[in-house]
């Protein structure tokens, strides 16, 4: 086992990655609630008396500090709907009601604007803006969806981008033979090889999303490689059994060294092949992407 396939194991037991595995969707305000239970209800006159505290409901804010919290806390009341589009944020509201400072509050919703959740006019004040505004392929607005009720829309759709996007990354390249990028990536191969025969579920997942990561930023392409994110994010919120890779198994790890060979040799075509089957989806969710047809 290589040096640096050791660290990296050994580093993701000892810290916490912020991903979801099956048990933690719990950990998201928004998993269990129907959209029912929320819909059209006023956010600040909730009943629940955690909400007005962001101390206490820090879920996915993963050590962000009292701006990340807000900005997690209010960036999924946005996206569950429990704040619809051009509700009014009144800062001083919002600042009372979390026990935060103004300052902290301003950051925040500048955050939040920036992602096109919010929209500060003169004489109007900050509003919610409309899903059509909204930047879905920010990193925290999938995670957002991913955890609340549009959750089986945004997984879908996330699986139907990567099998578009990976694909065509994997034959790219295989244009691009370095060797320092062949070794990180058999690297991922092998701890995901060891992680899987320890059940280490989270090291697996991390592998896995630097793996994908990897190939779309050597693909030699500046347009894909700014989708590496999203990539990444689809793999840490998946939730599910929707692809080869959110499935530990042999199958998986197969796939992912004839991608590793194949690169090798530069050999796209098969690079590409091998990560269609990767993509395709298990029976059971088929519904999702479809499985390539055989010509």
């Amino acid at each position: 086992m290589s040096t640096l396939a050791h660290t990296m194991m050994t580093a993701a037991r000892a810290a916490d990655s912020g991903l979801a595995g099956p048990g933690d969707l719990d950990r998201y305000p928004y998993a269990e609630a129907s959209v029912a239970d929320r819909v059209g209800a006023p956010a600040w006159d909730s009943a629940e008396p955690e909400l007005g505290r962001v101390g206490r409901r820090a879920a996915g804010s993963r050590g962000r500090g009292l701006h990340g919290q807000l900005v997690q806390q209010l960036g999924q009341m946005i996206v569950s709907g429990d704040l619809g589009a051009d509700r009014p944020l009144v800062p001083e509201e919002i600042g009372q009601r979390f026990e935060v400072s103004r300052t902290v509050v301003r950051e925040s919703l500048r955050v939040l604007e920036a992602k096109g959740l919010v929209s500060a006019r003169p004489n109007v004040g900050t509003r919610v803006r409309p899903v059509s505004d909204w930047n879905l392929l920010d990193p925290d607005i999938i995670e957002w969806r991913a955890f609340g009720p549009q959750r089986d829309d945004q997984r879908r759709e996330l699986s139907e981008l990567r099998w578009t996007i990976e694909p065509l990354a994997a034959r790219l390249a295989a244009g691009h033979g370095r060797d320092d990028v062949q070794q990180r990536l058999a690297d991922m191969v092998e701890i995901m090889s060891h992680a899987m025969g320890q059940g280490d579920v989270l090291t697996f997942s991390r592998a896995d999303t630097e793996f994908h990561s990897l190939l779309i930023q050597v693909a030699g392409n500046r347009m894909l490689e700014h989708l590496s994110g999203i990539v990444s994010a689809a793999l840490q919120v998946s939730g599910g059994p929707v692809t080869g890779c959110d499935r530990p198994n042999e199958t998986s790890l197969t796939l992912h060294s004839r991608i590793v060979d194949a690169l090798a040799t530069g050999d796209g075509a098969a690079a590409e092949t091998a990560m269609r089957q990767l993509l395709t989806v298990h029976p059971e969710v088929e519904r999702v992407v479809p499985a390539p047809r055989e010509h």
